[in-house]
C-alpha cells in the first residue's frame, strides 16, 4: 500500500504544478522564457528516453509469460500505437481554446503581478495591422471568460492521461515514476500561466485566476485514482496483485502516450518559447539526466 501512496504522491505534485505557473504569473517580475524552453525541452527528453528505454521493454517482459517471446511484441506494439491513439483522439476531440503554452507578452503579464501596472489596450491591439508578439486580444471579457475556462477543462481532460502515466510508472518503480512526475511538473508550469492569464483579465480576480488553474491539475491525481480502481477491481478482479497481462498492455500505452505528447506538445512548445539550440541542449539535458538515473539504480 505505501508504493500506491508514493505513486499518487508523485502524481498529485506533477499535477499542482499548474498552480506554480499561476504563481509565477502572479509574482515573477519578469517571466524566463529561456528557463521554460530549456524545461519544456529537458520533459521531453526525459518522456521520450524512458518511454523507449524503460516502459516499453517493461510492457514486453509482462506480457511473454501470457502471449510468448514473438506475441508478446506484436501485443506490445499494438499497446504503444493504442496509447497514441488514445491521446490523439483526447487531443481532437476536446482541443484547447488557443494552444495552452502559448507565449505571453511582458506587456500582457505585468498587470497580474503589479497592480499599478497600465492595462494594454487590447482593443486597439486587436485592430493594429501587426500585433507585438505574444499579446493576445482580452479586451472582451464574456468571450475571454468562455475562452479561460474552455482552456482550463480542456488541459484537466487532457492531464488524465498523464496522471495515469506517472501512477502507472510510480507504482512500478518509484524512482523511474519520480522522473516522469518531474518532467510532467516542468510542463505544466505553462499551462498554469496560459489558464491564470486569460481569467485573470476576464474576472479582474487573481484568486480565481488562481483556483482555475490549479483545478486544472487536479485531473492528475483524478486520473490516477481512477486508473487505481480499475486495475485493483475491474482489470484486477479484485486481487491484490494485477495480472501481469494487465500491466504489460499499460505499459504499452502509458509509453505511447508520452511519446505522444513529447512530440506534439512539449518539443514545438519549447521551440516557441527559446532561441537557437535551447530546445535541443535540454532535450539532451534530460535524455542524459534520465540514462544516469537508470543506470544507477542497476
Amino acid at each position: 500500500m505505501t508504493d500506491v501512496w508514493i505513486a499518487f504522491g508523485l502524481t498529485l505534485f506533477a499535477g499542482m504544478a499548474t498552480a506554480i505557473g499561476s504563481i509565477i504569473a502572479f509574482t515573477a517580475k519578469r517571466t524566463n522564457y529561456r528557463f521554460l524552453s530549456v524545461a519544456t525541452g529537458f520533459s521531453a527528453g526525459v518522456m521520450l528516453y524512458v518511454s523507449f528505454v524503460e516502459i516499453f521493454f517493461k510492457g514486453v517482459e509482462s506480457l511473454v509469460e501470457r502471449f510468448g517471446e514473438i506475441g508478446a511484441h506484436w501485443v506490445n506494439a499494438g499497446s504503444f500505437f493504442g496509447g497514441i491513439l488514445l491521446i490523439g483522439l483526447i487531443d481532437n476531440l476536446i482541443p484547447a481554446a488557443k494552444n495552452p503554452h502559448e507565449t505571453h507578452s511582458e506587456t500582457e503579464t505585468r498587470p497580474l503581478r503589479d497592480p499599478s501596472a497600465p492595462v494594454p489596450d487590447f482593443q486597439a491591439l486587436a485592430e493594429a495591422d501587426t500585433k507585438a508578439p505574444g499579446v493576445h486580444d482580452h479586451g472582451e471579457h464574456q468571450k475571454i471568460l468562455r475562452m479561460g475556462l474552455f482552456t482550463a477543462l480542456a488541459i484537466g481532460i487532457h492531464n488524465f492521461p498523464e496522471g495515469l502515466a506517472t501512477f502507472l510508472a510510480a507504482l512500478q518503480d518509484p524512482s523511474v515514476g519520480a522522473a516522469i512526475a518531474v518532467a510532467i511538473a516542468l510542463h505544466n508550469i505553462p499551462e498554469g500561466i496560459s489558464v491564470s492569464v486569460p481569467i485573470y483579465y476576464a474576472t479582474g480576480n487573481r484568486k480565481k485566476a488562481f483556483v482555475y488553474s490549479a483545478l486544472s491539475g487536479l485531473a492528475e491525481p483524478i486520473g490516477a485514482i481512477i486508473a487505481y480502481a480499475a486495475i485493483r477491481f475491474f482489470l484486477g478482479g479484485g486481487a491484490a496483485v494485477t495480472p501481469p497481462e494487465v500491466m504489460g498492455v499499460l505499459f504499452g500505452g502509458v509509453a505511447g502516450i508520452m511519446v505522444y505528447i513529447s512530440l506534439d506538445e512539449l518539443l514545438p512548445i519549447s521551440r516557441a518559447y527559446g532561441k537557437g539550440h535551447d530546445s535541443l541542449f535540454g532535450l539532451i539535458a534530460g535524455m542524459l539526466v534520465m540514462a544516469l538515473s537508470l543506470l544507477l539504480m542497476k
